[in-house]
């Protein structure tokens, strides 16, 4: 097999470590103690990445950070992934958003993804004075424009509450879908350990989720998988639920010094990209592509023909090993510590 066709097909590209929210919950992994920020790399080496990748027949690219829209140079690096027939996304925190970023998605076929963790609870989960009512007006001029939209919610054990009301206001306001993330300790998440969720609040979510989306006639997906023995994905008819790990298989990131990770939620740089050619090689990597990553008694599991047991970058920074049991799985005890 070449190197080409071994690369997943979708790349997340970090374009920047910088952000205008103080999010509690962001489990990007420069805001742990022990992930060095090196020099941001620029829009001639963005593009360059962007062309290795497409040589490599990765088709689909996410543009994130940190907040993108404080990227120099964004749209440039954006219209040249277009300008190769690459399908794109754009997932922004919202609070730099503007008719000019509209007019640039409508007219380069961009999806955009917005983020809306909470009503009542937004400015606590941000740490930003932004009212989530401007949110809910880029969702609706998003689809104003026939911009096609995603608002992203992570959910904590704070904003649970209001999830009914939060995905039902997104929708309302133009949102096509809507993307759930779980509270995932890593990054600045780490400090926050107490907004995190157990099992029942999870399938509380889950079960909200879907009626919200049964009764508007919408679809959604979790953005991280779950562990097989919480949650039964069959139930649930419009949101997607998923128990595979994706990172490496499919999807991949690259951050904003330029060097590759399995996803955004590891700590772990395997190698720059521009030594892409050794990737399929290197150890860590491998223990994605290969899942041998799973404890021994996920092993014996019944379900572990279909599961990887939850979050393998969760379970690595909670309990210092890839094969660590997934932290929703502990998290009872956790608290009662």
């Amino acid at each position: 097999m070449s190197t080409a066709a071994s690369l997943p097909l979708t790349a997340v590209l970090e374009m920047t470590y910088r952000c205008n929210h103080a999010c509690l919950f962001c489990s990007c992994p420069w805001y742990a103690d022990k992930f060095a920020i090196e020099d941001e790399i620029g829009v001639d080496e963005w593009k360059a990445v962007i062309d290795e990748l497409h040589a490599r027949n990765v088709c689909d690219m996410a543009f994130t950070g940190g907040e993108p829209l404080l990227k120099e140079g964004l749209f440039d690096i954006i219209r040249h992934a277009v300008s190769l027939g690459v399908s794109t996304h754009l997932l922004s925190n919202g609070r730099t958003m503007s008719d000019d970023v509209l007019q640039f998605c409508a007219e380069n076929k961009v999806q955009l993804s917005i983020s809306l963790p909470g009503l009542e609870t937004f400015q606590e989960h941000t740490g930003s004075d932004t009212n989530p009512q401007d949110i809910l007006d880029w969702l609706h001029k998003s689809h104003e424009a026939g911009i096609a939209t995603v608002a992203g919610i992570t959910v904590t054990n704070r904003n649970l509450y209001e999830l009914f009301e939060t995905m039902a206001e997104a929708l309302l306001a133009g949102a096509d879908s809507i993307l759930l993330n779980r509270f995932m300790p890593g990054g600045r998440g780490l400090q926050h350990r107490d907004y995190e969720l157990n099992r029942e609040q999870l399938t509380e979510i889950l079960d909200t989720a879907e009626e919200v989306l049964r009764t508007a006639n919408r679809f959604g997906h979790v953005g991280t998988e779950l562990p097989h023995c919480v949650i039964e994905p069959a139930k649930y008819e419009h949101l997607k639920v998923g128990t595979r790990c994706s990172a490496a298989v499919g999807f991949f990131v690259i951050d904003p010094s330029g060097y590759v990770r399995v996803c955004n939620h590891s700590e772990h740089r395997l190698l720059n990209w521009r030594e892409l050619d050794s990737i399929v090689e290197h150890p860590y990597w491998k223990r994605f592509t290969e899942k041998s990553f799973l404890s021994p008694s996920c092993l014996s599991c019944e379900h572990s023909f279909r599961c990887d047991g939850g979050c393998r970058e969760a379970a690595h920074i909670v309990g210092g090993k890839l094969e660590s049991f997934d932290p929703l799985l502990t998290i009872d005890s956790v608290h009662d510590e």
